[in-house]
């Protein structure tokens, strides 16, 4: 069978579609996808061997040009790479306007979540096949049973298994013992202040750990960089592409991280994290897999959602809800995970 999966962003929802992928692979031997996704997304779907072609699509660029988006050559190539292949089957795992029309275009019987399960109403008028998916439940989960019913095999109920081939990741850049510390993300309201992070930092050294800060972009440098200052087991580590954090994270012996893809990708590669959440919550969207804690803020307005507190209307400051989140009570959920034997 081959089956087009169309699932274009972001990353902790790309992970999340990949035990489904197993879960399929298993069930039905011989399967193969072709995945369409955003371009600086590809080496998600690309760690996984059930993957046979990765087609990226630029609807970040195009959404900002549409004109030359819709009506230039980047897209009459897109849509061309799109139909050059005769599916069995085409699943949006996306329910997006956006995902509906890349449904749309392709060739294959097409399949989608029902009105009462898509998070935007129209995307299911792109479908051929419709299926019910409780919501309320786990991304995780949910992908798990779309495939299934879509692809005609009963749901595991087996633990996820993401498939990641790490043969496909870079070496660790770091030798010895080292813990990764995620700390960015695009929320400012999701941030942990630095002075925990330094906190933290001074615990797991005094435990003889190194600690790696994974960063990219010019902000996540510059926090790293006033993270580590004044501790020379601390290190910033400029990881330019997803494989190279992939990398990173696969060598830890644990991570600490805010609600960011960074921390799904170290679930996925069973890292033990501790994952904090303050204006997020954990039930619908949190790491799932082996060795994962969540600590969510006490304040009682958490989870609220907001990218700028409504109490304080900080925007550029981490949340007071994350504040009470402090070094020591992360570092003492932290070292109980290090200590759990890890899978084979």
């Amino acid at each position: 069978m081959k089956v087009l999966l169309v699932k274009t962003s972001s990353i902790g929802d790309l992970l999340h579609s990949l035990p489904a992928v197993t879960d399929a692979a298993r069930a039905l031997p011989g399967i193969r996808f072709d995945w369409v996704v955003e371009e600086g997304l590809r080496a998600v779907p690309a760690w996984h061997p059930a993957v046979e072609r990765v087609i990226t699509v630029a609807y970040r660029k195009w959404r900002y040009r549409p004109l030359r988006g819709l009506f230039g050559g980047p897209f009459a190539a897109f849509k061309q790479e799109l139909r050059a292949v005769g599916y069995d089957k085409v699943l949006d795992a996306q329910g997006l306007y956006k995902s509906a029309v890349i449904t749309r275009l392709a060739n294959g019987e097409r399949h989608g979540l029902d009105l009462a399960s898509s998070r935007e109403k129209l995307a299911p008028l792109a479908y051929q096949v419709k299926h019910s998916v409780p919501r309320g439940r786990h991304a995780v989960e949910r992908l798990r049973r779309l495939f299934a019913e879509a692809l005609g095999y009963p749901q595991p109920t087996t633990p996820p298994d993401y498939g990641i081939d790490r043969g496909r990741l870079p070496p660790p850049p770091l030798p010895g013992r080292y813990l990764a510390f995620l700390h960015g993300t695009a929320w400012y309201s999701k941030l942990w202040p630095e002075s925990h992070w330094q906190g933290l930092a001074a615990l797991a050294a005094a435990a003889g750990y190194w600690i790696a800060l994974p960063f990219q972009s010019a902000r996540d440098e510059g926090r790293a960089r006033r993270i580590a200052a004044g501790n020379e087991a601390i290190k910033p580590v400029n990881t330019p592409s997803l494989d190279a954090a992939a990398g990173l994270i696969a060598g830890a012996a644990g991570a600490v991280a805010v609600d960011t893809g960074l921390g799904h990708l170290a679930a996925a590669l069973g890292v033990p994290t501790v994952s904090l959440y303050g204006p997020t919550g954990a039930a619908r969207t949190g790491t799932v897999g082996r060795g994962q804690v969540h600590l969510q803020s006490p304040l009682p307005c958490s989870p609220c959602r907001n990218k700028i507190c409504n109490i304080t209307g900080r925007p550029h400051l981490p949340s007071p809800c994350l504040e009470d989140l402090t070094d020591g009570q992360v570092w003492l959920r932290l070292a109980a995970a290090l200590t759990r034997p890890r899978p084979a």
